[in-house]
């Protein structure tokens, strides 16, 4: 795995207890030697200070970190002062999004998409930060088709992405076919396959439902006939999810980024798989 890129996304914690949950986390975690820890942005920049404040402790810690900037609801200002702030703690790498609208919020600001805001990055900093942008093999749950949606992951790149992270999936096919296509375009860049371990059938479910993931119908099945046996969830889990991570690294994948949803176990379990 070393000759891999492996990296680990966390939410920053909204209170003091999480905050000091997530320390713990994070050290056990970076037993793995992650090449960075990411950390999300919330709609319309809501955990702004809270995302600073966890990539700053992460840096402190002696690790990179990643933090997450979406541009939707944002001001070119607004935007230059957060990149600021980054560049001043030495911050060397950004995932750079569209993001999410908060409910009850209008298309405000200066930025329609996120290609419009790696253009904006690389402007105002250069070659400061390494930027990363998201990709969907599964299509993005907004786009008007698999076609739009990948010339879409194009114009990103070449804004000046350096790299990219997949939403997760569970069908490796869709992963190479979108990678092979994106080649044929002439996208040369590293794509991340992003990794979502399966822990909590309701949950998965319910994120899938809002992320546009496909849950894979004999997955799907069999985790519902587990009812609320959470051990056999979990075994399951970790076996479908390390088969398909080792699937995508014999295939050519660059790389793992883990969404941990600020837990430790999961990840390290189809790490130590992968070994």
């Amino acid at each position: 795995m070393n000759q891999h890129n492996f990296s680990i996304e966390f939410f920053p914690p909204k209170t003091a207890e999480g905050v000091e949950k997530l320390r713990v986390t994070r050290t056990k975690l970076a037993e793995l030697q992650p090449k960075y820890f990411s950390v999300t942005f919330g709609a319309g920049g809501t955990t702004q200070q809270g995302t600073l404040d966890t990539v700053v402790d992460i840096r402190r810690e002696g690790f990179e970190a990643a933090p997450h900037l979406s541009c939707v609801g944002g001001s070119r200002e607004s935007i230059r002062q957060i990149l600021q702030q980054y560049q001043a703690h030495d911050i060397r790498r950004l995932v750079a999004l569209r993001g999410d609208l908060p409910s009850g919020y209008g298309m405000g600001g200066e930025f329609r998409y996120a290609n419009e805001l790696v253009e904006f990055i690389r402007a105002e900093t250069g070659d400061w930060f390494h930027i990363e942008v998201a990709a969907y093999p599964e299509m993005h749950p907004q786009a008007r088709s698999p076609q739009d949606d990948l010339q879409n992951f194009v114009r990103k790149v070449k804004a000046g992405a350096n790299s990219a992270i997949t939403q997760y999936f569970y069908n490796a096919d869709a992963y190479f076919r979108f990678v092979e296509e994106a080649r044929k375009l002439g996208v040369d860049v590293p794509v991340l396959a992003g990794i979502m371990p399966i822990t909590n059938s309701s949950q998965l479910q319910r994120f899938s439902e809002m992320c546009g993931a496909e849950i894979p119908r004999w997955i799907r099945l069999k985790l519902n006939s587990y009812g609320d046996d959470s051990a056999s969830i979990k075994a399951f889990g970790l076996d479908v999810v390390s088969s398909m991570c080792e699937r995508l690294l014999a295939g050519g994948a660059p790389g793992l980024h883990f969404y941990s949803l600020n837990q430790a176990a999961p990840t390290t379990a189809i790490w130590k798989n992968l070994i």
